[in-house]
């Protein structure tokens, strides 16, 4: 069964990130590439991308005059997509293990982040969208 466990947050949040000693940044960071690494052993690991700044963002609705009608960066209370894992596993309760461990990956001082991950299965198409 395919997941993407989703990492959200807010312009506040990417702000204190930044604020992170840089031992701390790269602490992070390691521990979230030793949970990549553990799940490519495993066979479980599909894909994750960090995503680009929020400030660089576009909301688009529908279009106007064949063009897509955008909205500016996301309001600064809302919450945006700042990255995914997808997984492949056999259980439901396996991807909650993994966005456990990403969520607690550490912040400033070792005390863990507890980052809120939304875990979504992927939908089962019952037919294939490119008509194959």
């Amino acid at each position: 069964m395919k997941y993407i466990l989703l990492m959200s947050g807010t312009k506040a949040g990417v702000a204190g990130y930044h604020t992170w000693s840089q031992g701390d940044r790269d602490t992070h960071m390691q521990t979230l590439g030793a949970i990549v690494k553990g799940l490519v052993e495993t066979g479980e690991f599909v894909a994750t991308q960090p995503l680009a700044q929020p400030m660089e963002a576009k909301v688009v609705r529908g279009e106007k005059n064949g063009l897509p009608i955008t909205d500016g960066v996301f309001p600064e209370s809302k919450e945006f997509l700042l990255g995914y894992w997808i997984v492949d596993v056999a259980t439901p309760e396996r991807a909650y293990a993994i966005a456990g461990r990403i969520s607690a990956a550490p912040g400033p001082g070792g005390i863990p982040t507890n980052m809120p991950i939304e875990v979504r299965q992927f939908a089962i198409a019952k037919t294939d969208p490119r008509g194959q």
